[in-house]
C-alpha cells in the first residue's frame, strides 16, 4: 500500500470519528437547496470535512484541498485531495447505512487514489496504484470487477431516476430496459459493489468533482472504467458512465451518447 492510499485509509478513520456518533441520533439537517429541492446538510458533512482539511493541511502542506462543504483551497496544486465528507447526506438524515465518505486524490489532475467509506459497516473500498482492496472489520481483502460482457446480463444502478431530465431519462429506461436488474438509491455504494464485483454498470448526471474523483480511481484500480456518456473523460457535466467490464461501455453508450449529442 502507498503512502497516500495509507493516509486515504487514515482521513476516513478521522471522518468516521465525527460521522458515526451522529448517525441516527436525529442529527438537524439544514436545507441548503433552491425552493422546492431538499438538499440536506448536516453537522456530519460539516465536521467531517473540517476534520480531513485539518489533517490533510498538518501532513501535506503543499497539496490542495477540493470539498462540497468548504469549497477549494489550491486546486491547481501538483496533489489534490477531492473530498465529500457525506455522500448520500439523504440516506444519512433516513436512518440507511448506504451514505459514504468520499476521498480522492488526484495528482496533475487526473484521479491516482479514491476511497469510498461506510463507517457504519465499517468498510473502506479503496483503489489506487496498489490495486484495489476493501478494509472491512480486521480484514484486507482484494477486489475487483466482473466479467459481464452483455448488457442483458448486467445488475445496474442509479441513484435516483429522478435526477435525469429529459432526454436523459428516456436513455436510462432505455438501458434499465435491456439490462437483467437495477437497483436505485445506493448513492457511491454503488460504485464499491461494482469494484467488488456485485454490480455491473452505474449510470448518473449532474456529479460534481466531489461526487466522482475518488469513483474513477476506485472503479479503474479495480479494473472497470469510468467515462462521460460520450466515452471521453469525465468532466464538468457530471455524466457518468462506470462499468465493471469495458464491453458494457459502447453498449450502454448507444443509448446514452443520443442523449447528450
Amino acid at each position: 500500500m502507498t503512502a497516500h492510499e495509507a493516509f486515504a485509509l487514515e482521513l476516513a478513520r478521522v471522518a468516521a470519528g465525527v460521522t458515526l456518533p451522529l448517525f441516527r441520533t436525529g442529527a438537524v439537517a439544514e436545507d441548503k437547496g433552491e425552493p422546492g429541492a431538499f438538499d440536506p446538510v448536516t453537522e456530519a458533512d460539516r465536521g467531517a470535512e473540517a476534520a480531513m482539511r485539518r489533517l490533510i493541511e498538518s501532513t501535506f502542506p503543499d497539496h490542495g484541498v477540493v470539498g462540497e462543504e468548504y469549497g477549494a483551497d489550491r486546486p491547481d496544486a501538483e496533489w489534490v485531495w477531492v473530498l465529500d465528507p457525506v455522500d448520500g447526506t439523504r440516506a444519512f438524515v433516513a436512518g440507511l447505512p448506504l451514505w459514504t465518505t468520499l476521498i480522492g486524490l488526484t495528482h496533475q489532475g487526473r484521479p491516482v487514489v479514491g476511497a469510498v467509506a461506510q463507517p457504519y459497516l465499517d468498510e473502506v473500498f479503496l483503489g489506487g496504484p496498489s490495486g484495489a482492496r476493501c478494509v472491512a472489520r480486521g480484514t484486507d481483502t482484494p477486489i475487483a470487477t466482473r466479467a459481464c460482457p452483455r448488457l442483458n446480463d448486467a445488475v445496474i444502478s442509479t441513484t435516483d431516476p429522478d435526477i435525469f431530465t429529459g432526454a436523459e431519462l428516456g436513455a436510462w429506461r432505455q438501458v434499465r430496459a435491456t439490462a437483467r436488474l437495477a437497483r436505485l438509491g445506493c448513492d457511491a455504494y454503488a460504485y464499491a459493489m461494482l469494484a467488488s464485483g456485485h454490480i455491473d454498470l452505474v449510470a448518473e448526471t449532474a456529479l460534481k468533482p466531489w461526487d466522482w474523483t475518488a469513483l474513477v480511481a476506485l472503479v479503474e484500480a479495480a479494473g472497470g472504467t469510468v467515462t462521460d456518456w460520450l466515452g471521453n473523460t469525465p468532466k464538468d457535466d457530471g455524466r457518468i458512465l462506470a462499468v465493471g467490464d469495458d464491453a458494457l461501455t459502447e453498449q450502454a453508450l448507444l443509448t446514452l451518447r443520443r442523449a447528450v449529442s
